[in-house]
């Protein structure tokens, strides 16, 4: 039987996270976005509540909520808050995703219990992209060598949330470049080892609160006990953390559309032109039915591909589904805002110019809109039912 309803514990931290968005998060958002810095006091309060690391069980200091569903029902309202912050925070759930997949037992220990120190905010990374290797994860250059019980790691990656602020990286390196994604193994690194550096920071179009920059490894010493699973195993962590964060992201576009239209709404009713509100026009009107449609199924195929994950059943089609079409609603939805508000709505002052903004990087970061078409197209089978 198909249910929309929700459990009381998942209203709570669906509230919770809206209250904080609210009362904390949109209050900076402006200024963190012109400043481009890291809101380091809102990262404070949101550890405090348990919002950095509400998804990492319990045993390692965590809040245990295991729901992915319940993690789309925060995501939306942290973004709904600001995307920039809400970036930084999912940093933390993409860097231990991994190590919640594929660590032994002494790496969540070691690792997990670090990102839950209630005494200090604890970033972690997740280090894949390259410059030749986008799109192409598979196509990765970053070699890790065999050394007795270690790996040296040599190579570069570019566009890493976090990287320079992160104390904690989860790194892919290959192994042996002529076995392409069969090469591909992940290591746990920390930031004051020997030869990783940070490279600069990247200025960016939108999520500007967030910090996106590069991560060098020259001759990185990592012990072999920091390897995330087997050799070769790589792609597959990756790929399988993706499974999960996708949804996560597709919530967030969610909740940066839904900011826009709810401004426009507001404002579409406020707004006196002709002698009356300007949502008595049909052509306002009919935009404003349009956006709420289209984020609501948004919404609904976000919350599918997250109830499959909790039933831990196969969901790489409906993540990429949900993903791409809610990236692509949070874009199509900021831009109407910002045509409903004509001028006003392009100057900086109104903050819809900033959701347009935030909104591109949906349809890019964790799989470009065309990569999750490439997935789901391969995934669809004559005679079966979609």
């Amino acid at each position: 039987m198909i249910a929309f309803d929700l459990t009381d514990e998942q209203r709570e931290l669906r509230d919770l996270a809206r209250r904080f968005a609210r009362e904390t998060i949109r209050p900076a958002a402006a200024e963190a976005d012109e400043q481009e810095e890291v809101p380091w006091e809102i990262l404070q309060q949101a550890h405090q509540m348990g919002l950095l690391t509400y998804h990492i069980p319990e045993a390692y200091g965590g809040g245990g909520v295991e729901s992915r569903l319940t993690r789309a029902l925060i995501d939306e309202e942290l973004f709904w808050g600001c995307a920039g912050i809400a970036t930084i925070i999912g940093g933390v759930g993409l860097s231990s995703t991994p190590i919640l997949l594929a660590g032994s037992e002494a790496q969540k220990e070691k690792y997990l219990t670090r990102l839950c120190d209630p005494a200090k905010v604890t970033l972690g990374a997740f280090a894949l992209t390259e410059p030749s290797a986008g799109s192409d994860a598979a196509g990765i250059i970053t070699q890790a060598h065999r050394q007795g019980s270690k790996y040296i790691l040599n190579g570069y990656k570019t566009f890493i949330t976090n990287a320079g602020i992160a104390d904690i990286y989860v790194v892919f390196a290959t192994v042996d470049i002529a076995r392409g994604a069969e090469g591909i193994t992940a290591f746990i690194v920390e930031k004051d080892w020997p030869g990783v550096q940070a490279g600069k920071k990247e200025k960016k179009l939108g999520i500007r609160a967030s910090h996106t920059a590069s991560l060098m490894l020259q001759d990185v010493e990592v012990p072999a006990e920091n390897r995330l699973g087997e050799e070769g195993e790589g792609f597959s962590i990756a790929m399988r953390t993706f499974d999960i964060t996708r949804t996560h992201i597709a919530a967030g576009a969610v909740g940066i559309a839904r900011a826009a239209y709810e401004y426009a709404l507001s404002y579409a009713h406020e707004r006196i032109q002709f002698g009356k509100p300007i949502a008595r026009f049909q052509a306002i009107a009919f935009m404003l039915a349009e956006m709420a449609t289209q984020i609501d199924a948004a919404r609904l195929l976000t919350w599918r591909a997250a109830w499959l994950s909790d039933q831990e059943l196969p969901c790489s089609k409906e993540a990429s589904m949900a993903k791409a079409y809610a990236a692509d609603v949070a874009m199509q939805v900021t831009t109407d805002a910002v045509q409903i508000l004509g001028g006003y709505g392009y100057m900086r002052e109104y903050p819809v110019e900033k959701w347009m903004r935030d909104a591109k990087i949906m349809q890019i970061y964790e799989g470009t809109a065309q990569i999750q078409r490439l997935i789901i197209s391969r995934q669809l089978k004559p005679g079966e039912a979609s």
